[in-house]
C-alpha cells in the first residue's frame, strides 16, 4: 500500500515542492471543471454527464506519473486525467455536446473515452503488444472502475497482457460503487488488486486519495510495464456524487460510509492542507491557481459554443478511414433524404 501524506513529509518522498505545487494546481483544475460541467449539463447545455468529484487525486497522480510518449486509454470517467495529460477541456464540453470526441488538433497520445464498460481493456493488451512488435518503447495505460472488474473484458486484456509480457498499467479507480453496486456485492474477492495474481501479473493498492502516492505507485507500474511486466494498480478512492447526472445515490448509498476517513474525505481539501503543512504553497498562490482554472474554463466554454453545428454527413465520417462501398451507398441515401426533408434540428 502506497501512502505518502499521512505517513511521510514531503522532502522524504522524493517528489520537489514544484511536483506537490503541480499536482494541486491540475486538481483544482480538474475540480472546477468538474463542477462546471455539472452546472452546464443541469442547465441543457451538454448532455448526461458523469461526475468525478472525489477522484481527482488518483487522475491527477496516474497523469502525472506517465511520459509524454506514453498512450492512455480512458474510461468516461477520466476527464480530470484527460486534462491534466494536455486534452483541451473544450474538447471534453464538445464530446459531452455530441461532437467528433477531439476537435482541436492536439497531439496528445489518447484514445477515445469508452462508454460500454470495460471495452477499452483489451485494447489496451493491444496496444501493449503493438509496441513489443514495433520494438517502441512506450508504455499504455488504461483505466476503468471496480465494477468493469467484473466484465469479461477484464479477464481478456489481463490474460492476454500477462501471456504477451505487454507494456500495460491497469489502472482502477475503486470508487466504492459500480454504479449502485458496492464493491463487496459485486466481487467475492478480497480486493481488486488481488486479482492480478490469476494473471501472473503484479498488483498494488495505493492511497487513491493522495496524488504523489499514485504517481508513485503509477510510475513503478510503468517501470516494470517497460520492462515486459505488466501491473495492476487499485486506486482506492471515493465516488463523492452521482455516477452520472441521471442517478440519485441517496437510494442505496449512505451518507456516512463504511470505509476510513482518509477514503472519503475531500481529496483536494486534503492535499491542499498538507501542502500548505509543507510550505509549499500560501493563501495567494492557492488563490491564483483557482482563478486560473476558472479563466481557463471561460475561455474553453466560448471556444466550444463557438464551434458551428456539425452537417448530418458528418454522421459517416469517424467510422472509418476509408468509407466501404456499403457506407458510401447509405450515406448518398442519406444526404438525397435530408436534402429532400430538410435536415434534423438538434435541441438543445
Amino acid at each position: 500500500m502506497h501512502r505518502l501524506i499521512a505517513e511521510r513529509g514531503l522532502d522524504s518522498t522524493g517528489f520537489s515542492e514544484e511536483d506537490a505545487r503541480a499536482a494541486l494546481r491540475d486538481m483544482i483544475r480538474a475540480r472546477r471543471f468538474d463542477e462546471r460541467a455539472l452546472a452546464l449539463q443541469r442547465r441543457g447545455w451538454m448532455s448526461g454527464y458523469p461526475p468525478f468529484h472525489g477522484q481527482e487525486a488518483s487522475q491527477i497522480g496516474a497523469a502525472h506519473a506517465m511520459r509524454e510518449d506514453d498512450v492512455l486509454l480512458p474510461t468516461y470517467r477520466s476527464n480530470a486525467l484527460q486534462i491534466a495529460r494536455g486534452v483541451p477541456p473544450s474538447d471534453i464540453f464538445l464530446f459531452r455536446r455530441g461532437y467528433a470526441e477531439y476537435h482541436s488538433d492536439h497531439d496528445v497520445p489518447v484514445f477515445p473515452q469508452a462508454v460500454p464498460i470495460a471495452s477499452q481493456i483489451p485494447h489496451a493488451a493491444g496496444v501493449g503488444m503493438a509496441a513489443n512488435y514495433r520494438d517502441d518503447d512506450y508504455a499504455a495505460l488504461v483505466c476503468f472502475g471496480d465494477g468493469a472488474t467484473s466484465e469479461g473484458d477484464f479477464h481478456e486484456g489481463l490474460n492476454f497482457a500477462g501471456v504477451f509480457d505487454a507494456p500495460v498499467v491497469f489502472f482502477c479507480e475503486n470508487n466504492g460503487y459500480a454504479i449502485s453496486l458496492p464493491r463487496e456485492r459485486q466481487t467475492a474477492s478480497e480486493s481488486i488488486a488481488g486479482k492480478a495474481e490469476a494473471y501472473g501479473i503484479d498488483g498494488m493498492q495505493v492511497d487513491g486519495n493522495d496524488p504523489l502516492a499514485v504517481r508513485e505507485a503509477v510510475e513503478e507500474g510503468l517501470e516494470k510495464a517497460r520492462n515486459g511486466e505488466p501491473v495492476l494498480i487499485e486506486a482506492l478512492t471515493y465516488r463523492q456524487g452521482p455516477h452520472t447526472t441521471a442517478d440519485d445515490p441517496s437510494r442505496y448509498r449512505d451518507d456516512d460510509p463504511d470505509l476510513p476517513e482518509w477514503r472519503i474525505r475531500d481529496p483536494l481539501e486534503r492535499f491542499e492542507e498538507y501542502c500548505r503543512e509543507q510550505g509549499v504553497v500560501d493563501d495567494d498562490l492557492v488563490e491564483s491557481m483557482y482563478e486560473d482554472a476558472d479563466d481557463e474554463l471561460r475561455e474553453a466554454v466560448e471556444t466550444a459554443e463557438a464551434v458551428p453545428e456539425p452537417g448530418p454527413e458528418e454522421l459517416f465520417d469517424y467510422v472509418y478511414d476509408d468509407l466501404p462501398p456499403e457506407l458510401a451507398r447509405e450515406r448518398e441515401e442519406h444526404m438525397a433524404f435530408v436534402e429532400e426533408h430538410g435536415p434534423f434540428e438538434l435541441d438543445r
